[in-house]
Formats: structure tokens, sequence, C-alpha cells
């Protein structure tokens, strides 16, 4: 067995240092505070506090991620995320940010509902998800018969949930959320794919792309 998949805490180099500056545009104009769960060495959060002259708060489980983050950002909490939350005010942030981290979660359920009274009065979600219907994968398991754990990607070793572009939609809808943004990111420019999605009249589009962006915000508010 692969001696990874025993040790889930090894983590290819440069796990925690992604910085994803694709993501800034689905940072609403006006943010002024937000919070990232999962933010490894704090790249994303530094690159909106920069751009969007924000307070910036951050949740990391790992220590040392936890402790560059903090030489970035205005507070940095090193807990479990669900944990982390006695030590974040309410109504306070107008952007609350998970980039793939949802999926490493054994209840991101509970988080995403807990959260909500983190959010000012307009503010949102931001969030990047993996697709395992991306089309690699769906060779893989659907035609092929595998299902092979990495130690990144979307079969990450330490995913613990996963989700299609259908099954996205109804977790934010059934727990409250009103979608302003549900998106491919990151698409594929596979030509076979292209050609075979065409031909099947866009029955295939989801499978084009690695993640999914969505925005998102309680109801009724």
């Amino acid at each position: 067995m692969d001696k990874d998949l025993i040790n889930l805490s090894n983590r290819p180099k440069g796990y925690y240092q992604s910085i994803r500056e694709n993501m800034l545009i689905y940072i609403p104009p006006g943010t002024k505070t937000t919070l990232e769960f999962g933010c490894g060495c704090g790249g994303f959060s530094a690159l909106v506090k920069e751009r969007f002259r924000t307070e910036s708060w951050a949740v990391e489980i790992d220590k040392e991620a936890a402790q560059e983050a903090a030489k970035k950002l205005d507070k940095v909490i090193n807990e479990d995320a669900i944990k982390s939350l006695c030590q974040v005010p309410e109504n306070y942030f107008d952007c609350i940010i998970f980039l793939d981290i949802l999926e490493h979660l054994v209840d991101p359920y509970s988080l995403l509902l807990l959260v909500k009274a983190k959010l000012t009065k307009t503010g949102v979600i931001v969030v990047s998800i993996p697709n395992v219907r991306y089309y690699h994968n769906y060779i893989d398991f659907a035609i092929k018969g595998n299902w092979d754990y990495q130690n990144a990607g979307t079969l990450d070793k330490t995913h613990l949930r996963f989700f299609t572009y259908k099954s996205a939609r109804k977790t934010f809808e059934q727990l409250g959320y009103e979608i302003l943004v549900l998106e491919g990111i990151n698409a594929t420019r596979n030509k076979k794919l292209r050609l075979l999605n065409f031909l099947l009249f866009k029955a295939l589009e989801d499978l084009k792309y690695l993640q999914f962006a969505i925005v998102a915000r309680p109801q009724n508010t």
C-alpha cells in the first residue's frame, strides 16, 4: 500500500502555498472584512487584503501554515474550523471564503450553517470546490473502473466529500443559501471532449471543469 495513504499528514511541497488569484473576481466590490477557512500560508487572503484594503482574518488547522499566514493577515486562528467559531465575531464579515476546503471536512454542512451568523447583512460566502465529474476522473471511474486517490487534486487522499454541479447546487440551496454565482472554472481544452459535448447538445458541459466557483448569501437577507 502507498505509504502516503497510511500517513495522511504527508503533503506535497507547496500544498499550503497556493494563491488562487483567479478567485479574486468573485470577491464583491466594497468588501471590507474577510474570513478565510483553510487559508494555508495565507496567500489568497493577503492578495485580497492588498487589493481591497480589507481587514482579513483566517482559520488554518496546520500549525506551520498558520504561523506563516499570521505574518500576512490581521488575525489567524490555528484551530479546527468548527472549534474556531467561538473566537469569531458575529455579524462582522462581508465575505467568508472557502477555497477547496469544504471537501476536506467531515461535516461541512454544519460549518456552512454556523457561519451565517458571522456575516454582515449583505455578506456573502465565496467557495471553490472540486468537480468529481471532471473528465479525467470520469474516464477513470466510469470507463476504466479506477478510483485512485492522489496527493493532491480532485481525488486528494484527504477528501471526505465529493461534489458535482448538481449536488453543489442542491447542497447550498438546502442549507438555506441563495446562489448568486455557480460556474465552472479551470476548463480543459481537450478537443475530443469539446466535440463530444457539442454532438450531445452540451450534455457533458460540466465535465470540462476542474472546479466550480460559488458565490452565495443566506436566504431572506
